[in-house]
């Protein structure tokens, strides 16, 4: 299975987080793009654990949820893995005559990058160009995965109906969607680093992204289920339930004071210190802007309290703002779910490589 497939018809960009099913369909007219159709379902807990999917019945039955609620009539489907489940390296190589040779120059040279047996892993390649030092080399872009990691994603897929067309890697669907928002950002100039912090349920992802290719991608375990977890304790409710509250309200006046605003605080902290975790590893000592995705990022008022914190301008992402809408697409219910669709609007725009 590729995870740098080209020239695909239209396919759904599928995002399966810890939490839920996140599905878009993209269509483009002329430069603009338009959303067709898209969905969000929930995942029972323990659907997926630690980025492997434990329940591939219960992610399929999601899977069917959110195709029947967005209509949409494709089948085709591009999905990721995450990072960590991911090995990804630049190698330099001689330039080579044929892609048969090239083919087999990459497999010597992966098994020194690849803990596994090449037997283990599904493995592919994407040439970059010429090496800026060395016109006869070229840098060539490897990724692995472990092979059930890619064959339970097929098989959920195909228990719902669908078809994997195209195996992204996270950190690569986010660099695409990227593109889509930075048009709303200030005109940094072409040496900017930009910080995409992905805040789900169970993980935050800092992504950073320089010359607008990820140069960095760290994981952390925290994400907005301890606001979850939380609110169920305080308030003698079920994880349904403290759910639910979170999202639409009907808890009592001191929800703010005593429980969300000292989560958005820690949820700063963590942010900052996957930023110090980046400096101490580079020769940075700053970004220019830091966008926030994920789900958790919704929470009001956190990206004014973050850049409050740290000194950088922070932002919510949104990457349907220059999109415009089937008339079917509800833009409330869009604009709510926005931040955490950032992965399955990059996997979408595989369609138009």
């Amino acid at each position: 299975m590729s995870f740098f497939k080209r020239n695909n018809p239209n396919v759904l960009g599928v995002d399966v987080s810890s939490s839920a099913v996140k599905l878009i369909e993209l269509s483009k007219h002329g430069e603009r793009y338009r959303v067709e159709s898209y969905a969000v379902a929930p995942l029972p807990d323990n659907a997926v654990i630690d980025n492997n999917f434990a329940d591939i019945e219960a992610i399929s039955q999601a899977l069917r949820t959110a195709v029947e609620r967005s209509g949409t009539k494709l089948t085709q489907v591009a999905l990721a893995v995450s990072g960590s489940a991911v090995i990804t390296k630049i190698v330099t190589i001689p330039d080579s005559e044929s892609d048969d040779e090239l083919e087999a120059q990459i497999e010597m040279i992966a098994d020194q990058y690849i803990p596994y047996s090449l037997d283990e892993v599904n493995l592919d390649f994407s040439v970059l160009g010429p090496n800026e030092k060395n016109k006869s080399m070229i840098d060539v872009q490897l990724a692995a995965s472990r092979r059930e990691n890619i064959e339970d994603r097929i098989a959920a897929l195909e228990l719902a109906g669908l078809k994997a067309k195209v195996v992204d890697v996270e950190a690569y669907a986010l660099e695409n969607a990227y593109g889509l928002i930075v048009d709303s950002l200030p005109e940094f100039g072409p040496e900017a680093t930009i910080a995409i912090a992905d805040t789900g349920a169970n993980v935050t992802t800092l992504n950073i992204l320089h010359k607008n290719k990820v140069i960095y991608s760290r994981e952390q375990g925290f994400g907005g289920k301890q606001l979850t977890d939380e609110i169920q304790r305080r308030y003698s409710l079920t994880n349904e339930e403290a759910g639910m509250a979170k999202k639409h309200g009907g808890l009592p006046d001191s929800y703010i004071v005593d429980v969300l605003d000292p989560f958005k605080e820690v949820m700063c902290q963590q942010i900052g210190r996957s930023l110090q975790f980046f400096f101490s590893s580079s020769s940075q000592r700053t970004v220019d802007q830091i966008i926030l995705s994920g789900g958790t990022s919704s929470l009001p008022g956190v990206d004014a309290l973050l850049e409050e914190k740290l000194g950088t301008p922070a932002i919510v992402a949104n990457p349907f703002s220059q999109m415009t809408l089937a008339a079917k697409v509800k833009a409330q219910a869009l604009r709510n779910d926005a931040p955490a669709m950032m992965i399955a609007a990059g996997l979408a725009l595989r369609s138009f490589d």
